[in-house]
């Protein structure tokens, strides 16, 4: 009975808010909905036993991609009256790609309600009962799909290494740091010793 309420809940906050999202006109506040999007949408994989997906939509999307999302909102001054200008042209095109869609959720529905599919699908046979979904997803995916994962973290690497070449420029005018010259100093080059009279002092000029 508890899970239930705090399905129904969750579920109705999740909806709420995602059409909140595309409903609100100031987009931080758009932003801050999708964040409770996110969060209602990790609270039911927790009730459906998926904590590892939970963790990776909370840890993922709302601790990088939302807050990424807010801090672009906030910093770039966008034009949004401009941009929702034509946004009277397309919506009968929306209205289209929303109803197909209405219809597949409808028929996906009605077809799992008569046949049992999800019945059937809820209880997933488990290599391990005493582990966890996370220990479980962890011994597969580092065992039989080891090497697809060590190929999307290159591909994620070189994405990386690419952006940054790309968008490094070097100016004439900037001192830069050269870490060689720096490393191969020796005691020559990095001090030099200056007779001083007692009860003279140096000079400004002789510390240049």
């Amino acid at each position: 009975m508890l899970q239930g309420i705090a399905f129904y809940v969750l579920a109705a906050v999740a909806v709420v808010s995602a059409l909140l999202v595309v409903t609100a006109k100031n987009p931080v506040h758009s932003v801050l909905f999708l964040i409770l999007t996110f969060f209602t949408a990790a609270g039911l994989f927790v009730l459906l036993g998926a904590e590892f997906l939970a963790m990776l939509l909370v840890v993922v999307y709302v601790g990088a991609v939302a807050v990424l999302f807010l801090f672009v909102v906030m910093m770039l001054d966008v034009d949004f009256v401009g941009l929702r200008e034509g946004f009277a042209r397309y919506l009968p095109l929306a209205v289209i790609v929303a109803g197909v869609l209405l219809a597949e959720m409808v028929i996906i529905s009605l077809t799992v309600a008569t046949t049992g599919v999800a019945a059937d699908a809820a209880g997933p046979a488990v290599p391990n009962a005493d582990a966890s979904n996370i220990e479980t997803i962890g011994r597969v995916l580092y065992t039989d799909y080891v090497y697809f994962f060590q190929a999307a973290g290159i591909v994620l690497l070189i994405a990386m290494i690419g952006a940054i070449v790309l968008t490094l420029r070097h100016k004439p005018h900037v001192k830069r740091q050269n870490v060689a010259d720096q490393v191969g100093r020796d005691a020559k080059k990095a001090m030099e010793v200056k007779s001083v009279q007692t009860g003279v002092g140096v000079s400004p000029e002789d510390l240049v």
